[in-house]
Parts: structure tokens; C-alpha cells; sequence
């Protein structure tokens, strides 16, 4: 099966009531484990690349691996790329083989947003790929997207519908409350997503399927392991599931995973090296690490996404 596009997935997903998993990835480890958990639950998968990620792993590498995947699971995937900064990168991304590219020129003045989008759809749909946009921006930091909590901003609803109708786009990322990277809101705090500002989009562009970026709700068990073998991590990290599952029974369709999948790696590698210290095979301390990967992927695909089966 080759790649694929999104836009049956969010198709299906929308009229189901569930999102589609978008976890990021960086290396064979990291593709591995996303992949067996996706199979073993017969799930949609969109795996995507950061430019970060690219300037790290190398396109050529990246693209191999995740066609490996797909020989090896028969998965539905989607290759999308994360964030895309500019028309170049998504164009590179695109003559590469990419099915799917995000550019964000959120940071834009409205108009330049959509003058850069519009150039984007239109060189992607010529070649069969699919475009996700951005309006609002999120608060955090993830590779090269750093914004400060006074330069984020809710998505405005009223804005939705000339901005979609305008560049053509195939989807749209909003900010409703979410944020990237792990240390998102102080320990003992409990954060509200913007369900009304989601339903009023909603309502706005109805059937078109809506993104949800900085997600991460690190599990308990994670927090801990990090502090235990070497780290320094507050209590409450990231957004409540019962938020992202009920965000996913509405219009939501795509939800991105990184952060999480970075702790449960970096946890499983410090306890191990904790308790093993004369070990230095990397397989030793990786293999655990793609297991810790695949056990939170799987939790994620059936209690946060819902699209456990919908292959």
C-alpha cells in the first residue's frame, strides 16, 4: 500500500466521532513503535516530520523508514509534514513525497496568512497533496516554534470561514487553550480547552475537519520515572484526556502527539541506565524505549483518539 492522503481519514473520522493520531517522529526507535501499536489496533496513522526533524534525520532517511513501515504493517499512513515555516519547506517536502504538509504562517498578519497558504494549496493540490493551515497561535516551544503566553492568541470564529474559503485549504490547526512542549501549566492547575470557541468554528465550517496542536497529557507514571532517575518535572503536565476525548467526538480529526512520546522514551532510557549502569549496547536501553513508545501510543489510539478499528 503506498502513502497516503488524509483527507478519507478525517472523512471517516469526522462522521465517526473520533481524531486521527498525528505523532512525530525522528527515528527508527521512535517509527517503530508508533507503527506496532497502529497495527496491532488496526488504527489510521499520520506520522509526521518536523523541519526539525528533517535537519536532524536527514529527508532521505526519514522517508526510507517510514516506507518500511508501511511494508511492514500494511497501515493506511499519511507522511505529513509538522509546521512547515515557508513555501520552500513545504515544496521540498512535497517533491519529496510528502502527502500531506502544514504550513503555518499563523505569526502572520491575516492577509499574509493567506497569501502564503493559498501558494502552498495551490502548488500541493496540483500534485495530489493535502494542506492544513493555521489560525490562532499556541503558546510553548517545539523545535523551532517558540511562542511566548503574551504572543499566543485564541482562534477568532469569525475569521474561519473567509480564511478557508480564500486559501483552500484541507484542514485548519486553532488554538483553543492548548500549548506545545511538556512544562505547559503550573503543578496543581487543571486547564479548560475553549469548547465554545471550538463549537463556534464548528458551526462555521461544517464537515471540515479541525486540528488540535500541542496536545500532550503526560501520564503520571512518566512524571515520576523522570524525576526518580535524574530529571526535575512538576506534577501536572499537559491536557486533560477527557478534554482531547471529547474535542475528538466533535469536529476534531487530527490530534499531535510529540512530547509525550519524547518523555516516554527519555524516562525508559534514564531508568534503565539507572539500574544498568555498566550496560552501553544501545539496543539494550532502546529496545525498552520503543516498547514504552508503543504501550503509549496504544493507550493514546484508544482512550484519548477513539480510532482504534476504523481502518
Amino acid at each position: 500500500m503506498p502513502l497516503v492522503t488524509s483527507k478519507e481519514m478525517f472523512a471517516k473520522a469526522y462522521n465517526g466521532g473520533y481524531a486521527i493520531g498525528a505523532f512525530n517522529v525522528n527515528n527508527m526507535e521512535i517509527v517503530q513503535g508508533i507503527t506496532e501499536a497502529a497495527k496491532e489496533l488496526e488504527a489510521p496513522l499520520i506520522l509526521q516530520v518536523s523541519k526539525g526533524a528533517r535537519a536532524y534525520a536527514n529527508h532521505t532517511y526519514l522517508m526510507k523508514l517510514v516506507e518500511a513501515a508501511v511494508i511492514e504493517t500494511g497501515l493506511p499512513i499519511c507522511l505529513h509534514l509538522d509546521h512547515g515555516d515557508s513555501f520552500e519547506t513545504c515544496k521540498s517536502c512535497i517533491d519529496g513525497g510528502f502527502t500531506s504538509v502544514m504550513i503555518d504562517a499563523s505569526s502572520k498578519p491575516f492577509e499574509e496568512n493567506i497569501e502564503i497558504t493559498r501558494k502552498v494549496v495551490e502548488y500541493a493540490h496540483d500534485r495530489g497533496v493535502v494542506v492544513e493551515a493555521e489560525l490562532g497561535t499556541l503558546a510553548g516551544i517545539e523545535d523551532e516554534v517558540k511562542v511566548s503566553a503574551e504572543d499566543s492568541s485564541y482562534t477568532r470564529p469569525e475569521e474561519v470561514e473567509e480564511f478557508v474559503s480564500r486559501t483552500g485549504c484541507d484542514s485548519l490547526a486553532i488554538a483553543i487553550g492548548t500549548s506545545h512542549g511538556a512544562y505547559k501549566f503550573k503543578p496543581g492547575t487543571k486547564p479548560q480547552l475553549r469548547f465554545d470557541v471550538l463549537e463556534e468554528v464548528s458551526k462555521r465550517l461544517p464537515g471540515f475537519p479541525i486540528v488540535l496542536h500541542g496536545s500532550s497529557s503526560v501520564p503520571q507514571d512518566l512524571v515520576e520515572k523522570i524525576n526518580k532517575f535524574g530529571g526535575a518535572m512538576p506534577g501536572a503536565i499537559g491536557v486533560p484526556e477527557d478534554q482531547l476525548r471529547h474535542a475528538a467526538s466533535l469536529s476534531v480529526c487530527k490530534i499531535n502527539i510529540d512530547s509525550d512520546l519524547r518523555l516516554a522514551m527519555t524516562a525508559t532510557i534514564r531508568e534503565f541506565l539507572a539500574l544498568h549502569p555498566d550496560k552501553f549496547d544501545p539496543r539494550e536501553y532502546l529496545k525498552p524505549a520503543r516498547a514504552a513508545i508503543k504501550a503509549l501510543v496504544a493507550h493514546k489510539i484508544v482512550n484519548v483518539l477513539g480510532c482504534d478499528h476504523k481502518i
